[in-house]
């Protein structure tokens, strides 16, 4: 037979309740059921009901503390060879030796399956988990209601985990959007960058073609006016030589009639 994963939580022997797979629930309640060998097909009946004195009416306190313990840590269950295997926890009370043992089986798992001291481990998570539930064990077979209280407590930490764990994942998810969004808007703004470049260019170029026509214009401009300066120099000089000219024959017309 393979027994399921070793672990912190201490259990019972595995007894065979049925050679079918038919599956249970792992809060249905608990088959009376002594351990035995592999018999003929079929589940295991229970043994019948005795009719007991009106003291009876007076419920068990072993009896319920075992209920309320596999209700509160179900019964595992495995298959093997078309038979179904289910192992109970233990509900022999536990002594210091044994919680001296488990600390010690606590601190050689967490070494050898190698958990992290710090951080996020489920290795260490798991491991704590098993303990706790051992504690519960332990607690519940002395008082019931200490067991229930503790189990609210660990059903409150294993919400609040989930809650933590469903807003990382809602968080990572979120930053991947963002961070693909990120990457398309890059290359959108690239392609933009290279049509403004491109577009500062063509600009450049229509300036530097501007600039030279002005220039050109500047330079023709500067030579026309220099022409004209030069024509219009040229002109008074020969009316001014033409004035001359004039004023000395009419100084030479005036003279003789004196």
């Amino acid at each position: 037979m393979i027994p399921p994963a070793d672990s912190l939580l201490k259990y019972d022997t595995p007894v065979l309740v049925s050679r079918n797979t038919e599956k249970r629930s792992p809060k249905a309640r608990p088959l009376k059921v002594s351990p035995q060998q592999p018999g003929p097909s079929g589940p295991v009946p229970q043994p019948p009901k005795t009719k007991l004195p009106s003291t009876s009416c007076v419920p068990d306190p072993t009896k319920q503390a075992e209920e309320i313990l596999n209700a509160i840590l179900p019964p595992r269950e495995w298959v093997e060879d078309t038979q179904l295997w289910i192992q109970q926890v233990s509900s022999t009370p536990s002594t210091r030796m044994d919680v001296v043992h488990l600390q010690e089986q606590l601190d050689l798992k967490l070494q050898q399956r190698q958990a992290r001291e710090t951080g996020i481990c489920p290795v260490r998570r798991e491991l704590y988990s098993q303990c706790f539930d051992e504690l519960i064990r332990e607690v519940t077979i002395n008082c019931a209601e200490r067991g229930l209280l503790l189990l609210r407590v660990r059903d409150e930490i294993r919400m609040t985990i989930a809650a933590y764990q469903t807003l990382y994942e809602s968080s990572v998810a979120f930053g991947m959007r963002k961070a693909l969004q990120a990457e398309q808007g890059k290359s959108d703004m690239e392609r933009k960058i290279a049509e403004l470049e491109t577009e500062k260019r063509d600009l450049e170029r229509q300036a530097n073609e501007q600039k030279a026509k002005c220039e050109a214009t500047e330079k023709r401009e500067i030579e026309r006016r220099l022409v004209e300066e030069k024509k219009h120099n040229e002109e008074i000089q020969f009316l001014k030589r033409t004035n001359q000219q004039l004023k000395a024959q009419l100084e030479g017309i005036i003279a003789p009639k004196k």
